[in-house]
C-alpha cells in the first residue's frame, strides 16, 4: 500500500523590487529553507526604473528550485503556495500572455502627469478609491504609457502586479486580488470592486478589459501546472493562493493582526499602516488597501526607507566592487561613530518624497571631524524621521497607536530598530521571522487551503515575537529636538527643490 505523504509544509514566495525569495515554512511558521535571487534594474532614462518581466519568472524558478534543494524535502509535502509582492509600478502581459513591460514602484517618469491629474481630478479620484494620483501609481503609469508609448499600450492584454506574474507562470491563470488592486487606486472602496467611473477619471476608460479577474488574498486561484512543476521541482497540482500586497503580508508575518494593529516596514519603501475595520477617508492619508471584507490597512507611505541605504552601499561603499558583508560593515561604522546633538542630518528622498517627486536626498551639517559612520547614522535617522512624519499623519487622521510591529530588511541591523523606537517614542516588537513578506504569503496559503480558519488563527499559530524594544527617554528627547530641526530644514529646502526641478525640465 502506498504511503500517504503528509502535507506539512507551506511555500511563501516574495517578489520585491530587487530580489525574488522562496521560503519554505512548516505549519507553525518556522523557516525550513530560503533561497533568494537578485534581479536586474534598468534605468533607461532619468526617473525611469524598469525590470525585464521575463526575468521575474526565471528568478522565481531559480529561487524555488534553490529553496527545495536546500531543504532536501519531497515537494509533495507542500500543502500550498502563497505569494507576496511589491505593489504599484506597472507590469503588463501582451494579448498572447507574453511579457510586455515591467516598471518598478521607484519610477518617477509620470511625475508631471500625476501632478496634472491630481489638480484636475484628485479630489474626485480620492472620493472613489481613497487615494490621490502619484508618480509610480499603477493607473498613472498606465495613463503615461497611453500618452507617450501608444504602440506598447495597444499591445497590452493584461495588467498584473509583480506577484501575479509568478501566479500566471505557476498556474496559467491571469488573476489578481484586492489588496494589490486597491493599493494601486484601481478599486472603489470600501466595496473593493472595479469601477468604470474611476478608470474614466484616470483617462483610462478603455482599460477595463486589461484588468484580470479579482480574487480575495486567501483564495486558491490555480494549481501548479506540469510545465511549472518541471521548471521548479514543485509537485503537479499544488494549490496556489493569491496572496497579498507585500506591505500587508509583512504586517501579518510580523504578528500584526486585528483592528488597531500598527505595522511599519523598514524596507525599500517607508510603509506605515494601521489595520482597521473601516477605511480612512482623510485626504492626508496616502493610501487605503482592502485585504478582505471588513479588513483595511490605512497607510502613509513613500519610497524613502531602506532603498536609501541600498543606494549608499551599492554606489559608495562597494564602489563597483565586491564586499563580503557590506551591510555588516555599515552597522559596525554606525556603532563606532560618536554621537553629538549637532551631528549631520539626511533627507531620504533619493527617489522623491511623499510630498512630491521633486524632493531630493542630501546630507547636511557635515564638518571635517565627521566620518562615514556619522553619515550612515544620519541616513538611518533621516529614514526614521520620515517614518515618524508618516506616523504623525495617521495619528492626526484618528489612528490610536500604542505599539508597532516592525519588519523589513532594516530590522536585520543591530542599531536601526532601537533607533526607530527612540525616534517614534513607541514600543516596537520584532517578529522572529526574518522573511515576514514570504511568511505573510504562507499565512494566506494556510487560510486558503483550510489549515487555519482565518488570518487571526494563522497569525497566532505561525508568528512569534523575537524582541520587544522600549524607547530610551534620553535618546527620545534628543531625537525630538533634532526632528523639529529636520522638519524646518525640509520646509526650507522646498524652494530649492522646486527650482532644481525646473532646471531639469526641457
Amino acid at each position: 500500500m502506498r504511503d500517504v505523504i503528509s502535507k506539512d509544509l507551506i511555500l511563501g514566495i516574495d517578489i520585491g523590487n530587487t530580489v525574488v525569495k522562496a521560503v519554505l515554512f512548516d505549519l507553525e511558521g518556522r523557516q525550513i529553507a530560503r533561497h533568494g535571487v537578485d534581479g536586474t534594474s534598468l534605468k533607461p532614462a532619468p526617473g525611469m526604473v524598469e525590470r525585464p518581466v521575463a526575468e521575474l519568472w526565471a528568478n522565481a524558478q531559480a529561487a524555488i528550485a534553490g529553496c527545495l534543494d536546500k531543504a532536501q524535502v519531497d515537494a509533495a509535502r507542500i500543502a500550498a503556495i502563497g505569494l507576496a509582492g511589491h505593489g504599484n509600478g506597472l507590469y503588463l502581459l501582451d494579448k498572447a500572455g507574453q511579457p510586455l513591460l515591467g516598471i518598478q514602484s521607484l519610477d518617477t517618469r509620470a511625475a508631471a502627469l500625476a501632478a496634472a491629474l491630481d489638480q484636475r481630478a484628485g479630489a474626485a479620484l480620492h472620493a472613489i478609491c481613497l487615494q490621490r494620483p502619484w508618480p509610480s501609481q499603477t493607473p498613472v503609469l498606465l495613463a503615461w504609457l497611453k500618452a507617450h508609448q501608444p504602440k506598447i499600450y495597444a499591445q497590452a492584454g493584461t495588467l498584473c502586479f509583480a506577484k501575479d506574474i509568478i501566479t500566471w507562470q505557476l498556474t496559467g491563470q491571469r488573476v489578481s486580488e484586492v489588496s494589490d488592486m486597491s493599493g494601486a487606486g484601481l478599486l472603489r472602496l470600501p466595496e473593493a470592486r472595479y469601477d468604470a467611473d474611476l478608470l474614466e477619471l484616470y483617462g483610462l476608460a478603455d482599460a477595463l478589459p486589461l484588468l484580470p479577474p479579482l480574487a480575495q488574498p486567501t483564495d486558491v486561484v490555480g494549481h501548479v501546472t506540469a510545465e511549472a512543476a518541471a521548471a521548479t521541482g514543485l509537485s503537479l497540482g499544488t494549490p496556489v493562493v493569491a496572496g497579498y500586497f507585500d506591505v500587508v503580508a509583512s504586517a501579518l508575518g510580523s504578528g500584526a493582526i486585528g483592528s488597531g494593529a500598527a505595522s511599519i516596514v523598514l524596507g525599500s519603501w517607508s510603509v506605515n499602516q494601521v489595520f482597521a475595520e473601516t477605511p480612512a477617508r482623510d485626504p492626508n492619508v496616502f493610501m487605503v488597501t482592502a485585504f478582505g471584507p471588513g479588513r483595511f490597512a490605512n497607510m502613509d507611505n513613500s519610497a524613502t526607507s531602506a532603498a536609501n541605504l541600498e543606494w549608499y552601499v551599492r554606489t559608495l561603499l562597494e564602489r563597483g566592487g565586491h564586499h563580503d558583508d557590506p551591510f555588516g560593515q555599515v552597522n559596525d561604522l554606525v556603532g563606532r561613530a560618536a554621537i553629538a546633538p549637532d551631528d549631520p542630518m539626511f533627507h531620504p528622498f533619493l527617489y522623491g518624497g511623499r510630498n512630491g517627486a521633486h524632493q531630493r536626498g542630501g546630507f547636511y551639517g557635515l564638518a571635517g571631524w565627521h566620518d562615514e559612520g556619522h553619515m550612515l547614522r544620519a541616513l538611518y535617522e533621516g529614514v526614521g524621521f520620515e517614518h515618524r512624519r508618516h506616523v504623525d499623519v495617521l495619528i492626526a487622521a484618528g489612528a490610536s497607536i500604542s505599539k508597532v510591529a516592525l519588519s523589513g530588511g532594516g530590522t536585520r541591523s543591530s542599531h536601526w530598530p532601537q533607533m526607530m523606537a527612540d525616534i517614534l517614542g513607541l514600543p516596537i516588537r520584532l517578529g522572529s521571522a526574518e522573511e515576514t513578506g514570504a511568511l505573510g504569503g504562507a499565512i494566506a496559503a494556510a487560510v486558503g487551503v483550510g489549515l487555519c480558519a482565518d488570518e487571526e488563527a494563522a497569525v497566532a499559530r505561525m508568528t512569534r515575537p523575537r524582541a520587544d524594544l522600549l524607547p530610551d527617554p534620553q535618546r527620545k528627547a534628543l531625537y525630538d529636538r533634532r526632528f523639529a530641526v529636520w522638519q524646518r530644514m525640509t520646509a526650507a529646502m522646498e524652494p530649492f527643490w522646486a527650482d532644481l526641478a525646473k532646471l531639469g525640465q526641457p
